[in-house]
């Protein structure tokens, strides 16, 4: 059979049904033998996965999918009924995964790869490589196509996809995909076409409506059975292996399985559900110890199994699944309504387009269900297929527009349904404090993609918003910050929030530091301070220590910055953390977080900048001028806040210490240290909040009137010192006469002006608009370069004004066209007095009468 397909599925029940074998044999790792008879269990709800990873390394993992129209998932479910025994056959994972440690060199497409990666039944290492998009590929190919999930060897490989193996090439010279040649040999083009005509669209139980006079099963359900075992049987004495030499090992453990399973309960009782290209290796006898010699010698490791939730979305081929299939819900919906199936579905599509607010009435649904029918007899296929049904829906339902019909494919033909997994499931310990932790704060996993708002006012969300920044520090990586549309405050936060299966496997990894979320966090953040080299790694952490809670750890993180800092003389990396820092102070008055050590620290390092910075200034080229000037952009906002957190703390400290000196004391307490002067000397005294302002706007002065410092940094520390009050308009307008002097390089002059309104700093060209001394300087200035150098200065001032809004454009070229003064430089037009600075001329009585008669009749008055 294949590995997903509901024809597949059904064909597997009724013959199973029919055979009433004693035990079942399930292609798998052997080791999940002890998981069989969780498939009992409502909870476990496909579609799931069988997780294989290290003990001593999680990463090193595989995956075997399931869902509810997996043969081998009926299989499961139906021995599960009828209290019949179940057996995985395939190589162990202990084996497998040991296996594919040694071939990393030549890694399979079809593999876990460490990463989780799916891997399928038989998906052992290095063999199945398949290639998604690959002609057959996947799902037939790879064993689906009867063989193995997963890919590899199953199927014919599906890696390769290869397709159709071309008759001049030499067998087995590369991987074949059995349905591609059986496809091609009837005469399709398509593989995935003729499998589902020939299994997957065989409607209701396996032989329905075939049934004999009267009787009430099929007279032989296992004919599909032989007559593809047949067809692999010639594949195989043609491709031999088809690609695939590790098959050889894994059919040779199949058969030691088999025949042990044939020993204890009869060669008639035996039902094996595999893959089927490995039929005609199953049915072959031979010699016992020519198997044993196949498996002796191969590596092994130590390895933990368990279930856990799968997505439709990652059964799809184009998740780079090696045995995946382009429609999983297609294919679930086939399997779970095979009555009216077109019917069914095209009704499903109605409601969904329905609800993104598209017109869809019943007598749509009819019409697309008389398209469907009629295409499919047009086209000489036994049933309406996906095809017929999206060119139907396409057609009557979107208008011929693919917009909404690629929400089709992505919500039902592939789908979010996310798996589910009982609590009686093997789960680490981390696993499950995860798991509780989910439960009680109502943050449940879901494979669609959704928006989490939260209120850090609330216990609840701040308990959530800990849970999420948590496990970020894990690795697990289950929500992304997102910005939060409605609100710049810092009580609120947005979160995208997506569980996917390969989180499973972060999770397991993450359970060497911890048997609980709180715990785990805690010592992975401590061990992160430990191994810190740089400073910007430090403040990092420090960053997602604070708003996740983690109050043990946090002194070992504040001692390693502190280190850090002290050692570091690097000004850029300094002025690279303190923002970083800063923020991290916000989380103090939200999460109730004591972050006074912290602000010691961000003070110590702000003293450091200041001292450092102007030096750091001189003689710098293009691009370390421009990285210097968003530093100082950074640096200018963290003051700011640090010398708000300052104020806020004395505030809070009381009457003596609070109010002016927030510095006095170093001792602790005071909150004021730098922390950063040496690993154990006494902290260096911090100025007041104003004080700590008065210092960075001096730093400021003096890089502004260097003349070493690069044009960019001098202009933007004058507008920086501009728009804090700290210099008036006169004395902006008398620093840039000077830097536009007909004595400074038309290129200094310029970038000057880039750093003084340009950059995308906000209200650049609004400060020009609304000062027109400012203006006049510039104007004039660009009328005096000379014609050599204005090619120069060019490419720099169009990057300066293309960053205004084009109303912001549009009225300094308006103001400039004018002139000074407001009236015309062409004399094209009437001069204006009484014009205002910034805002034009007055009142254009010739455009205004244009309007008027609108204006009138919106008013309801005539013109």
């Amino acid at each position: 059979m294949r590995h997903h397909g509901p024809g597949s599925a059904r064909a597997v029940r009724a013959a199973l049904d029919a055979a009433r074998p004693a035990v079942v044999l399930i292609e798998g790792p052997p080791e999940a033998d002890a998981l069989a008879p969780l498939a009992a269990d409502p909870g476990l709800r496909p579609p799931v996965a069988l997780l294989a990873h290290l003990v001593d390394e999680p990463a090193r993992s595989a995956f075997w999918p399931f869902a509810a129209f997996s043969p081998e998932w009926t299989a499961l479910r139906w021995a599960a009924a009828h209290e019949v025994p179940v057996r995985f056959i395939d190589l162990p994972a202990a084996n497998s995964l040991a296996m594919r440690d040694e071939e990393e060199r030549e890694p399979a497409d079809g593999e876990g790869d460490g990463d989780g990666q799916e891997v399928r039944e038989d998906d052992t290492p290095a063999q199945d490589a398949v290639r998604p998009g690959d002609a057959g590929s996947g799902d037939a190919g790879s064993g689906d196509a009867g063989s193995g999930d997963a890919g590899s060897g199953d199927a014919g490989s599906g890696d390769a996809g290869s397709g159709h193996a071309d008759g001049d090439a030499a067998p087995a010279a590369v991987r074949i995909d059995p349905v591609a040649v059986l496809a091609e040999t009837a005469g399709y083009d398509d593989p995935e076409r003729w499998w589902e005509d020939v299994v997957e669209h065989r409607s209701g139980p396996a032989g329905e409506g075939a049934e004999a006079e009267g009787d009430a099963e099929p007279p032989y359900p296992f004919g599909a059975f032989a007559a593809l075992a047949e067809a692999m049987t010639a594949l195989r004495e043609r491709y031999a292996d088809g690609g695939h030499p590790q098959d050889a090992v894994r059919e040779a453990h199949m058969r030691l399985c088999l025949r042990a399973a044939e020993k204890e309960f009869g060669p008639e009782a035996v039902a094996v559900v595999c893959g089927a290209w490995h039929v005609p290796a199953l049915a072959t006898r031979v010699p016992l110890a020519t198997d044993r010699a196949a498996l002796r010698g191969l590596p092994k490791a130590k390895t933990a199994l368990t279930w856990v939730p799968w997505t439709h979305r990652r059964l799809a081929r184009a998740s780079g699944y090696g045995a995946g299939i382009e429609s999983p819900g297609w294919y679930g919906h086939l399997f779970a309504a095979p009555d009216r199936p077109v019917e069914r579905w095209l009704t499903k599509v109605a409601g969904l387009l329905r609800e993104e607010d598209k017109h869809v009435s019943s007598a749509h649904v009819i019409e697309a269900v008389r398209l469907a029918e009629t295409l499919a007899v047009m086209r000489g296929r036994p049933l309406a297929g996906l095809g017929e049904t999206m060119d139907a829906v396409r057609s009557v339902m979107c208008e011929g527009s693919d917009v909404p019909l690629a929400l089709v494919h992505d919500r039902l033909v592939v789908g979010d349904v996310l798996g589910e997994v009982p609590d009686s499931a093997p789960a680490m310990p981390l696993q499950r404090d995860l798991t509780r932790l989910q439960r009680a704060l109502r943050l449940k996993p879901e494979a669609l993609e959704r928006t989490l708002e939260l209120d850090l006012r609330k216990d609840n969300d701040v308990a959530r918003s800990g849970l999420l920044h948590r496990l970020r520090l894990l690795g697990v990586d289950w929500g992304v910050p997102a910005a939060s549309p409605g609100s710049t405050g810092t009580f609120r936060e947005t979160w995208t929030l997506r569980w996917d299966p390969e989180l499973a496997v972060r999770v397991a990894e993450a359970g060497i530091w911890g048997t609980t979320v709180l715990g785990a966090a805690e010592a992975r953040a401590s061990a992160r301070a430990a191994e810190a080299k740089r400073l910007g790694e430090i403040t990092a952490l420090v960053e997602a220590c604070l708003p996740a809670a983690l109050s043990e750890s946090l002194p070992h993180v504040m001692r390693a910055l502190a280190d850090l800092a002290a050692l570091d003389t690097d000004v850029a990396r300094l002025a690279e953390a303190l923002p970083a820092l800063v923020r991290t102070l916000r989380y103090g008055d939200v999460r109730g977080t004591d972050t006074g050590a912290l602000t010691e620290v961000a003070a110590g390092l702000a003293e450091r900048v200041f001292v450092g910075l102007p030096p750091a200034c001189a003689g710098l080229d293009e691009e370390g001028a421009e990285a210097v000037r968003k530093h100082l952009d950074a640096v200018h906002g963290a003051v700011g806040l640090l010398a708000d957190s300052l104020e806020s703390g004395a505030s809070k400290s009381g009457a003596a210490a609070g109010s002016s000196a927030v510095g006095d004391a170093p001792g602790e307490g005071s909150g004021t240290g730098s922390g950063v002067g040496s690993g154990s000397g006494a902290p260096a005294p911090v100025l007041p909040h104003d004080g700590l302002r008065r210092r960075w706007y001096g730093v400021l002065r003096r890089i502004a009137g260097r003349d070493s410092a690069a044009g960019v940094v001098r202009g933007r520390c004058a507008r920086l010192l501009l728009d804090v009050g700290e210099w008036e308009q006169e004395e902006a307008a008398r620093v840039m006469g000077l830097a536009l002097s007909p004595g400074t390089a038309p290129a200094e002059a310029a970038a000057w002006i880039d750093g003084f309104v340009g950059g995308g700093a906000p209200g650049g060209g609004l400060l020009l608009v609304h000062d027109e001394r400012l203006l006049g300087l510039v104007d004039e200035w660009l009328v005096r370069v000379p014609p050599a150098a204005f090619t120069d200065v060019l490419p720099l001032l169009r990057r300066t004004f293309s960053a205004y809004e084009p109303a912001v454009r549009r009225s300094l070229g308006e103001l400039v066209r004018r002139g000074p003064g407001g009236g015309t430089r062409d004399g094209g037009g009437p001069g204006v007095s009484g014009t205002v600075p910034g805002f034009g001329t007055g009142l254009d009585e010739a455009r205004a009468a244009a309007v008027v008669p609108v204006v009138l009749r919106l008013l309801g008055r005539a013109a």
